[in-house]
């Protein structure tokens, strides 16, 4: 049996294989915008919506290889005010972002999902509190115009793991889990199947 990682996320895929972990990578290609929009509307909760998003990209990739286990990952920033922030599209949205989450707390929220066969084996969803410091307009205009092809792909408009912690004052959370995967509990699940030695 192999893992095959619904995501093509560089920090995913290094954190699985500094860990020991073998795998393959490959996107999942799923429609998160609508999918987030649809549960939105029926009032989910953000940690359902994370959920579901991983839900979704390993159910994608498992229909195609029935006989792997696939992990789905997806993470999704809250504001202090309830708000959820999307991968930003552009400098401006990242700027935008960072203004909003500067001086607050916000929460993390990732969610790792197994499926085997087409379907849903193992599930979590753990969640980090994120305070920022105060970030002045050019502190914030200077960190996105030299780091704008690192953030790009991040909900939160930062890589903790690199220079992105100059962005914080503290943080509550296992750093796994805001770096995007939970990736102790991951661990022991594969080691139950069997894929990484007890």
């Amino acid at each position: 049996m192999t893992l095959i990682l619904a995501s093509q996320s560089t920090g995913r895929v290094a954190m699985l294989r500094a860990a020991g972990v073998p795998l393959e990578a490959m996107p999942a290609l799923v429609d998160e915008a609508s999918i987030k929009e649809s549960l939105a509307a029926t009032g989910a909760k953000p940690r359902d919506i994370a959920d579901a998003l991983a839900e979704a990209k390993a159910r994608k990739i498992s229909g195609k290889f029935s006989a792997a286990l696939v992990l789905g990952c997806d993470q999704i920033a809250v504001t202090a005010e309830g708000k959820i922030l999307d991968k930003p599209e552009s400098p401006a949205d990242a700027r935008a972002h960072l203004a909003q989450l500067s001086d607050k707390t916000h929460r993390l929220i990732t969610a790792a999902v197994i499926c085997e066969a087409g379907e849903p084996v193992w599930r979590i969803v753990d969640s980090a509190q994120m305070a920022m410091r105060p970030l002045s307009p050019s502190f914030i205009d200077k960190y996105v115009t030299d780091y704008w092809d690192q953030i790009r792909h991040c909900v939160g408009c930062y890589r903790i793991e690199a220079e992105g912690a100059q962005l914080f004052k503290s943080v509550s959370g296992n750093q796994f889990t805001i770096i995007g995967l939970p990736l102790l509990p991951v661990l022991d699940y594969l080691r139950i199947r069997g894929l990484l030695p007890t």
